[in-house]
């Protein structure tokens, strides 16, 4: 069952959308044909296409997860009523492809790494951070009565290989003793008997905080809260140009020129290149696939021995990320193809089909409903950004999540949000708001190649032994 939801007079889905490669992310496209678009129902009410030159105080580009918080929290907060600029049909891109798994992460790197990174100090104030996002995110849920499933009970990083219990033990403590956090070590036992029967699993890292939600459902439940603040959602409208002129901003949509005094932007992984000069290159756009397979039967459900449906996520560097969904379906995701042209290439299915029948041998060869794929925005150096644009007066982005912004992304919005108000002061003086995303300029395209060889490689650590 893999039928792209149709929209209003939209146009074919394009499967080959390549952000590095493509001008254009293309305009009133039909969804991807993912398992949170086929079973979220109708999109809410949105405000229609841009139909006329307009002149507005904050324009946010992209209506995804960052986007639709920083419109919500503008309203909520500041009482800025914002205009969203969607180019397709709202949170078209990641927020209806990734996998549904909020975890107290903003990017990449371990709490170890940000040690080594930033040093002690710096890397408490990170966690404060994202201990304060969770709670936002929770909070946002709860207060605006969205209705995303929310599956809450932590998240179990599971050891795939004897050799990475070390690791898991030492991030453990870490995390206790430092951190004063509450994660806890899993056995092999433990995992089989708490959380599921994975063949695969030699133990886990369990955090406290970790859950499952509904993805497409979450961004719908953002957009009508935003909408009641006063916020416009306008799909269909894709920005085809952009010039500064006297500090205010000159937004060219197929429908009429936007003007706006600010700007946000959360477009992360599906911006075209050819967006903004200060944008180009900022991350390096990374595929990967999702699978999620038909109803288990009540004897595969017993093979599996599920106990939770909580996130769960391997400690491959090539990671796969899964869990048993609340209508007894499981869905799986990993990294997959390098380029759009490959996007569809069948050994890409096969080998997530694979990782699925490694861990759970029951559910080898089952019949899959949906299978879809789309762009993660991982930054050069593996973290996020929430920032000023410099050089460009009142214009902002966040991005660079690197496949951990469910939950984070909530909070980059609020924290845009409070850059465009003008309350910069709020922000803690952490990394990921000081400074822009690193720039790798005309290299990201030969990346590519380095890409493919390190594919190569972490395919060689992650399996050997």
């Amino acid at each position: 069952m893999q039928v792209t939801a149709p929209r209003r007079n939209s146009a074919p889905y394009n499967p080959k959308y390549d952000p590095i490669r493509d001008r254009s992310i293309g305009h009133g496209s039909a969804y991807a044909p993912t398992y949170w678009i086929g079973t979220a129902g109708t999109p809410p009410e949105d405000d229609g296409p841009v139909r006329q030159d307009m002149d507005v105080d904050v324009v946010v580009i992209g209506s995804g997860y960052t986007g639709l918080s920083c419109a919500l929290h503008l309203a909520k907060e500041f009482g800025i009523k914002a205009h969203v600029l969607e180019a397709n049909g709202v949170a078209y891109g990641c927020s209806t492809r990734n996998g549904g798994q909020a975890q107290i992460s903003s990017g990449r790197l371990k709490r170890s790494q940000w040690i080594e990174r930033w040093g002690l100090d710096i890397a408490k104030g990170m966690h404060a951070e994202v201990t304060e996002a969770f709670a936002l995110f929770r909070g946002l849920i709860a207060d605006h009565n969205i209705d995303c499933d929310p599956q809450d009970g932590g998240h179990y990083y599971i050891a795939h290989k004897p050799w990475m219990m070390p690791a898991l033990e030492k991030e453990t403590a870490l995390l206790r003793e430092t951190f004063g956090y509450g994660a806890k070590l899993l056995s092999r036992g433990d995992v089989h008997d708490r959380v599921a029967r994975d063949a695969e699993a030699q133990g886990a890292m369990w955090e406290p905080d970790g859950v499952g939600i509904h993805a497409a459902k979450l961004a719908f439940g953002y957009m009508r809260a935003a909408r009641e603040l006063g916020a416009k959602i306008h799909v269909d409208s894709p920005v085809e140009g952009w010039e500064t002129k006297n500090g205010i901003h000159h937004l060219r949509t197929p429908g009429g020129t936007v003007r706006a005094r600010a700007v946000a932007v959360a477009t992360a992984g599906y911006a075209p290149r050819s967006l903004h000069p200060r944008l180009r290159d900022r991350i390096m756009p990374i595929m990967s696939n999702s699978i999620t397979t038909r109803v288990l039967t009540a004897s595969e459900l017993e093979a599996c021995g599920f106990q939770t449906r909580s996130p769960l996520t391997d400690t491959r560097t090539l990671r796969h990320y899964y869990r048993l969904l609340p209508d007894n379906r499981v869905q799986i995701g990993s990294r997959a193809a390098i380029t759009g042209s490959d996007a569809d290439n069948p050994k890409h299915l096969a080998s997530l089909r694979e990782g699925l029948a490694r861990k759970f041998p029951a559910l080898r060869g089952i019949p899959l409903d949906y299978s879809w794929w789309g762009w993660v925005d991982v930054s050069h150096d593996m973290m996020p950004r929430i920032t000023a644009m410099p050089g460009t007066p009142n214009a902002y982005y966040a991005m660079g999540y690197g496949g951990n912004g469910v939950m984070y992304a909530a909070q980059a919005g609020r924290r845009m949000a409070q850059l465009v108000a003008g309350r910069a002061a709020d922000i803690p003086k952490l990394p990921i708001f000081g400074d822009e995303l690193p720039h790798e300029g005309w290299k990201t395209p030969f990346r590519r190649l380095g890409q493919w060889g390190l594919y190569k490689l972490y395919h060689y650590r992650d399996e050997r032994g």
